[in-house]
C-alpha cells in the first residue's frame, strides 16, 4: 500500500506546487513574436570551425553578397 508521501516516478511535479495556479498558460503565446526577430541557420561543424563567431559568418556573407559570382 502507498503512504500519501509515495510519488510515482512519471510524475515530475514536486508536491509542494500549487496546481490551481498554473491554470490558464496560452500555448504559443509569444511565437509570432519570436519568430519574428529569431533568424537560426544550423552549420555543418566544418563550417562552425572556420567561422566561429556571428560577426564572422556576417562577414563572410556580406563579401558574398557585394561580389556575386
Amino acid at each position: 500500500m502507498k503512504t500519501p508521501d509515495d510519488h510515482s516516478d512519471d510524475d515530475d511535479l514536486r508536491p509542494e506546487y500549487d496546481l490551481t495556479k498554473l491554470k490558464g498558460g496560452v500555448r504559443g503565446k509569444y511565437l509570432q513574436r519570436f519568430r519574428a526577430g529569431t533568424n537560426l541557420a544550423l552549420l555543418a561543424p566544418d563550417i562552425r570551425a572556420a567561422f566561429p563567431t556571428d560577426e564572422s559568418v556576417n562577414q563572410a556573407l556580406r563579401s558574398l553578397i557585394a561580389h556575386p559570382a
